[in-house]
Order: C-alpha cells, then structure tokens, then sequence
C-alpha cells in the first residue's frame, strides 16, 4: 500500500477508535498505538456513563452535528444485541426564569427554531414530573425529550471489536516516546522499547495526554480534571426513568449534571468546573473538600439523597482547548502530523461523527463543521464565546 495511505494513530479513545475505523473503511493501513488497555481505566471514556444531548445555547453549529449523530446512534442502537444509549431525555433547570443571553433561555428557543419538541417546566410541574427534586429551588426550565446517556466505556468496547473486525493492526501497551522526521516532515514514531514505526501521517488523538506529548500545543491545548462521584440511592423507582432523568441544575452557573441510577442502585453525578491541572500520569487524588461539596448539592437538589453512601469517586480527564472547541486538523508547522484533540469534557456525544470530521480533515475534503474545529491561534473569548460547554 502506498505510504500516503498508511496511518499511524496514538491513542485508542473515542478520537482515536473513531478515526481508525473511518481510515480503514477508506482503504487506509492504520496502525493504533496505547499504552493501554482499551477501554483505558484513566481515560476520559472509560466511565458508565456519558450524556447525550444537543442542547447548547445559541451554538447552532453543535447542535446540527448532533442532530447528525443522533441518526447514528439510532442505527446502532438497532445493530447491539442490546442499546447502549437510552433516550430518557434531559430536564434542564435553572434558579431564576430563563432570560435571553442564558443558557438555558438561548438551547431552548433555538431547539424549538430547528422544530425540536421541547416543554417548558415550572416549578410546580417539574415536581409533579420529576418529584426527586426541590421545586423550592428551581423555577424554570424544559424537558427535551430527545436526549439521554450512553454507556460509553461499553460502546468504546464495540469500537475496538470493530476495529478489530477491519483488520487493523494494534500496538497495546506500546508507550509512544516521540515523532521522527525526515526533511522537516514527520514520517513516524518511536515508541519508549526503542522501536520505530512509519506511515504517510501520524494521528495524535490521545485526549488528555495529547498536550503533554505535543508540548508546542500547551497553550492552546491542556488537562483538566473534573470530579465525579457515584452514589447508592435509597429508592430505585425514585431516582429511575421516567421518574429522574439525565438532569442540568443551573449548570451554567454551577456545572451540576448527572443521571438516572442503573440497575446497580448507582447514581452519577459530575461538577464542571474549574478543575485541577497536572499531568495524567501523576497520581489522582479527589481534594479532600468534593465529597462535603457534593453532599451540599445534594441536600438541595435532591433532598432524598442527602445521606446516600458513596461508592466511588473519580477524576475525569479532559482535554481542554482555549475555547472549547474540538481541535481536529493538520499541524501547518509540521507536515505529516495531525491532531484529533481538545474534546473539552463534551466530545464522546460525537462519537459516531468524529471519524468521519477527522478522516475529512486529512484528506482535505469538504466538510460543513471542519472550520469549526480548524487549527487556530488562541484568542479572546467573548462571553458568547465563554457559553458552557461541558459534558
């Protein structure tokens, strides 16, 4: 095969897995290196849960992929023995009435321009409807019916099978070490046993750890760790669909998100937030205040959780870029490298879209959302810019 149509690809997470099984549908070699395994236990998609929503303020661009994403998952849905992505749909609430310039205010109107089925929520109807909640403290808000979570650490267990299914080859447990150039281009990889590895272009697409192998991207690119706690609820029917869904509570204010409990009686629920900066290999420690702060939300929000036991805890790596876009382009400093990056804590929705973006941008072939995601200087953020983002 041609060298232009061989592929190296450092990562195996929702960027990489995505793009890997678009390139070999196109007839390219592909060779995925991870240090493994996949899932990976530290990455961001290794997790029970993901949300699946379109809902993103005045942000039409998002919204429009989503919509095209939803069709996939749709399909594949169709295809698993069994779904892994349940449509509970999403309750977005908010303290105060939704004005325009909010969050809120802005994804509702625009889900209703585009002809989305949303219904606007007060108080006294979110209790009736969803009767876990504190009325008292939010008072305005929809339900949009076509959202809900994924099970994302099984769905990148599909991925692989599927990948592996195409015939491409996997290097797990091979830790990259650095890119080789020839003639001002990069031709390959050695990996840290000292081996070496060409093709035609090298992916980088290894979510947080990618601003740490590129470190000329460090001030566009960066990790971040955001806390999320697993708790037993008390009362199944309760905190279950339809009864409790996937949920937003203020979250442009606050970042509260979080889901329905599964079969196990376990409840997720995540802050987006500023977050903790180091390096993914360090070790991971949950500041000793998050669990009295969880446990604050929790006697407000959710008052019947207010002494739920945790069963676990974890900080979820992001790779956050300087406006929170997804960085999916070539590097035009570098011939032969290409960076499929800065998920900002909300790109594994994309999955079943991510490929195709990524195999379009290094082809250089039209696609409606590459600019978006086209590599860019690091400017400054407007507060329509500065909009959230977030899982």
């Amino acid at each position: 095969m041609p060298e232009s149509q061989h592929v190296i690809i450092i990562g195996g997470g929702t960027f990489g897995m995505s793009a890997a099984i678009e390139l070999r549908r196109r007839g390219y070699e592909v060779d995925l290196f991870d240090s493994g395994p996949i899932p990976n236990p530290l990455a961001a998609t290794t997790d029970i849960s993901k949300v699946l929503r379109m809902d993103y303020g005045s942000d039409e661009d998002y919204m429009i992929l989503m919509e095209e994403a939803f069709e996939v998952w749709d399909a594949w849905n169709r295809a698993w023995k069994e779904p892994l992505w349940h449509q509970t749909g999403f309750v977005i609430m908010a303290k105060e009435e939704m004005k325009p310039g909010s969050f809120e205010y802005e994804s509702f109107h625009l889900l209703q321009k585009r002809g989305h089925r949303v219904e606007r929520l007060d108080a006294v109807e979110l209790k009736r409807r969803f009767p876990a909640w504190n009325e008292e403290d939010y008072l305005d808000g929809y339900f949009n019916p076509r959202a809900g979570w994924a099970e994302s650490g099984r769905v990148l267990e599909w991925l692989y099978i599927e990948a592996q299914r195409l015939g491409m080859y996997f290097h797990i447990g091979k830790k990259f070490s650095h890119l080789l150039d020839k003639d001002s281009r990069v031709i390959g990889i050695q990996t840290d046993d000292g081996e070496k590895y060409f093709a035609g272009s090298v992916i980088i697409a290894s979510g947080a750890w990618t601003p740490h192998l590129l470190p000329h991207l460090s001030d566009v690119l960066w990790t971040v760790f955001q806390p999320v706690f697993h708790f037993e609820v008390p009362d199944m029917e309760l905190f279950s669909s339809p009864k409790f869904i996937v949920w937003s509570a203020d979250i442009s204010n606050t970042g509260w998100y979080g889901f329905p409990a599964i079969h196990d009686r376990r409840l997720k629920i995540a802050n987006h937030g500023a977050g903790w900066r180091f390096h993914p290999d360090e070790p991971r420690v949950m500041p000793a205040d998050q669990d009295e702060k969880f446990r604050a939300f929790l006697c407000g929000a959710f008052p019947a959780l207010a002494d739920a036991k945790v069963l676990f805890n974890r900080l979820c790596p992001y790779c956050d870029s300087w406006d929170g876009n997804l960085w999916i382009d070539h590097d035009p400093d570098r011939p032969g490298l290409f960076v499929a990056a800065g998920d900002s804590g909300h790109a594994f929705k994309f999955t079943p879209v991510l490929g195709r973006l990524i195999a379009d941008a290094l082809e250089r072939k039209p696609n409606k959302h590459a600019k978006k995601f086209a590599w860019r200087a690091r400017g400054e953020l407007t507060m329509e810019d500065a909009r959230y983002l977030g899982n």
